[in-house]
């Protein structure tokens, strides 16, 4: 007996299909089988269905002589279902990868119980991914399981039928069935849960539950809509049947209520012409089921009492004066935002017109995110060398917290934001200054950049529809313009802003400041930030910072860290680090819980986890050439190499195997990750001549004075001649160049975003 039965009901979605079929049969976990459902398709499902069962024993196809719908198919399915738990999963839906494993881990610890509930996603057609809002209520409940007798709440969860696991034997015992027709999810799920002596609850998110442009049927208006007062009529007629779960009419009877209003309101559901007619149904099962001594929902009374009256004509009423209120307040927000930034331009530009202030510097970093990167390391270094130059941070509201103490900051678009941005004389940057900065004579901007481009920038991007479908390089260039210093951190960085940033300004070759640290670092501080971190004595410990794809949304791990784990054994630590720009990730969390990986990607600063680690493993991440200053270990993972390169660009073929292009040892596969890393490989003799070699072509400034060499250069005004540079035998000054280059991450957040946070 397979632990679980998935059933995959199919009609009319051969365009999601094998989609749908891969998230399932890829999962870790395969004990399973998959029951696909042909319900009479007139596309290609159904010979789709039958190539996977011709290659994959775990998958069993029913073909329906005639379409029945989802319903019944779903019933089919469940009547040849052999598995312990049942679970349903719609044919142009996806599981999300390890879910699977997640769910029989949770069903062990709540003791296999009769059903357990698991969290979604939607995304959207345009790419989009929202989380679903039950997420703090799933989490609630730890590994304990109630009965809804014990938690009525749990019937106020979203009510579909794939996000739940039914213990099969309790859903045959109990003789649940789909109904025909449209709703089918909701009597069902209702009968589940009030049934239920056991319900566990998994605040993981299991589901991608796919919003299509077209083809939805919760979107498609028209009588269909109808259908859900006979699903509701057979919830009510169950109920009867079963006298000894009266004690939840209440609650249902609210929820049913609540569903007809929920539905009347969207024209995408209910047409205009058909709303009286509805109304009147709904109306009629309200007096039809109302419960002995039933109270309506607070905030939703006065909608209760007009259906228990069947007052359509003042319902309809109320919705209007309803919508033209909303639409009232649409408009007052955006007067008042048209007025507020009319009153801002106009005080941003009677600033403009009083003297700049010789003794104020603004810094930001990634988009006002915090004290962070090259920006910070420079400040830090100007309180000492320059502490006569005030120091004020641009922090968007919902960085403050992260703020080191004492930090001087301004929230944009405040008040005292429009007067720093008219007369301080200094702006340091790794990103972009927005487009409302008009820059005054006198005002000197540095760009630091926030990592060595192995990626296209700026203008190399324009062959490359990934990059370039988001970016108005018209507006690009019109930044770049306002910059007097471009810091680079290599000889090759220079060349590739002079060709992508083609704007005046002077090149200034002093390295990377925030990489000022390590450089300086010491075997005590290194021994320091490891026992912060937890790494026992005596391990080895692995970063792995893999960096972001345009070409994919959210974090996608390219790496079974479970069983990289597995296979590196004890004597491993691995960090995992993942690039700021896709948020948590849930299943890294898990990982994270269960002791296999430390889960790092909120740690406020990535020079410690690379002082912390022994080796790093990335894919395509600038961190790559940062570490490379610590002359430790690198091995490169790319499984999508080719996809990367030709979706985006690069300036060098990272696997070419050259000195001074490939940072050490290589992988395309898990298993040859593995292999390099079991072996020794990862810091043979092979692999430190390449490190040396890369080492030597990018980082030949970063001898730990780098943010020194700026602040003497921009906020001293010293000569090139007199500043400190590298030691002879590494590049030294470069003259001044026609071209202000800069990053293009106002609008591309660069590989080494990671570094989000993080103050020297």
């Amino acid at each position: 007996m397979p632990r679980f039965s998935v059933v995959v009901p199919a009609f009319q979605v051969q365009g999601y299909l094998r989609e749908c079929l891969d998230s399932v049969l890829a999962q870790p976990f395969g004990d399973l089988e998959v029951i696909g459902v042909d319900d009479c398709s007139p596309d290609g499902s159904g010979r789709i269905l039958d190539e996977y069962a011709a290659r994959d024993p775990r998958v069993r196809v029913l073909h329906l002589a005639e379409n029945g719908g989802l319903g019944r198919a779903r019933n089919t399915g469940v009547a040849h279902a052999t598995g312990e738990y049942l679970l349903f999963l719609d044919s142009d839906d996806t599981l999300l990868p390890g879910s699977l494993a997640a769910i029989d881990r949770h069903l062990s610890a709540c003791g296999d119980p009769d059903v357990l509930v698991f969290d979604h996603q939607r995304s959207y057609w345009w790419g989009e991914i929202r989380p679903s809002m039950f997420a703090e209520q799933l989490a609630a409940t730890g590994a304990q399981t109630s009965a809804v007798a014990e938690r009525p709440d749990l019937l106020t969860l979203f009510h579909v039928a794939w996000n739940k696991a039914y213990r099969r034997d309790f859903y045959l015992r109990e003789g649940f069935a789909f109904e025909p027709g449209l709703y089918e999810d909701a009597p069902l799920s209702y009968e589940v849960m009030i049934c239920a002596r056991s319900i566990g609850c998994l605040p993981r998110v299991c589901v991608d539950y796919r919003q299509r442009y077209q083809g939805a049927i919760t979107r498609s208006p028209g009588r269909r809509h109808f259908d859900i007062f006979p699903q509701y009529a057979s919830l009510f007629a169950f109920l009867d049947r079963r006298p000894e779960l009266d004690a939840h009419r209440p609650l249902l009877f609210e929820r049913m209520i609540s569903h007809y209003l929920f539905c009347l309101r969207r024209t995408a559901r209910v047409r205009p012409a058909d709303r009286r007619a509805y109304f009147r149904l709904a109306a009629a099962d309200h007096r039809r089921h109302l419960p002995p001594g039933f109270r309506p929902p607070p905030g939703a009374e006065r909608d209760f009492r007009l259906l228990r009256r069947g007052s359509y004509a003042l319902f309809a009423a109320r919705e209007r004066v309803r919508r033209a209120a909303g639409r009232a307040r649409g408009l007052r927000g955006r007067l008042r935002s048209a007025l507020g930034r009319h009153v801002h331009r106009a005080y941003y530009a009677f600033q403009r017109r009083l003297p700049l202030r010789p003794d104020l510097a603004v810094y930001s970093a990634y988009w006002d995110r915090g004290v962070a990167c090259n920006p910070a390391a420079v400040h830090d270094r100007a309180r000492e060398l320059a502490p006569h130059i005030k120091g004020v941070w641009v922090v968007r509201p919902g960085a403050v917290a992260s703020l080191p103490p004492g930090t001087d900051h301004v929230r944009p678009r405040s008040r005292r934001y429009w007067q720093l941005l008219a007369r301080a004389t200094y702006f340091v940057n790794n990103v972009n200054f927005p487009d409302h900065l008009v820059k005054r004579p006198g005002q000197l901007h540095v760009m630091t950049h926030h990592g060595t481009p192995l990626k296209s920038m700026g203008l190399d991007q324009q062959p490359y529809p990934a990059a370039a479908a988001r970016t108005d390089f018209t507006k690009l260039l019109r930044r770049s313009d306002r910059w007097d210093f471009s810091v680079t951190s290599n000889p090759h960085s220079a060349e590739v802003w002079d060709r992508a940033f083609p704007c005046r300004y002077e090149d200034l070759p002093a390295g990377y400041p925030r990489n000022d640290r390590l450089a300086r670092a010491t075997p005590e501080e290194t021994a320091r930030t490891r026992a912060r971190l937890g790494v026992p004595e005596g391990r080895t410990a692995l970063l792995y910072a893999p960096t972001m794809r345009d070409y994919r949304r959210g974090y996608v791990p390219r790496l079974d860290l479970e069983r990289l784990c597995a296979a590196l054994g004890d004597g491993w630590t691995v960090l995992v680090r993942t690039h700021y720009y896709y948020g948590r990730d849930q299943a890294l969390r898990e990982l994270h819980d269960r002791g296999l990986v430390t889960d790092v990607s909120r740690h406020p600063s990535v020079e410690d986890l690379c002082l912390a680690s022994d080796v790093l493993v990335t894919d395509y991440s600038s961190l790559m050439f940062d570490y490379a200053v610590l002359d430790r270990p690198l091995v490169i993972h790319a499984p999508d190499w080719e996809t990367y390169r030709d979706s985006r660009g690069v300036t060098f073929d990272l696997l070419s195997g050259r000195p001074g292009e490939t940072p050490g040892a290589t992988a395309r596969t898990e298993d040859e990750l593995a292999g390099v890393l079991r072996s020794g490989a990862w810091r043979g003799p092979e692999a430190e001549a390449l490190r040396a070699a890369f080492r030597e072509r990018f980082c030949p400034y970063d001898d730990g004075r780098a943010a020194e060499r700026v602040v003497r250069r921009v906020l001293l005004g010293e000569a090139r001649e007199a500043l400190p540079w590298p030691e002879a035998g590494t590049a030294g000054p470069k003259p001044t160049r026609s071209g202000e280059r800069e990053n293009d991450s106002q609008d591309d957040p660069d590989d080494d975003g990671q570094l989000v946070l993080s103050a020297p």
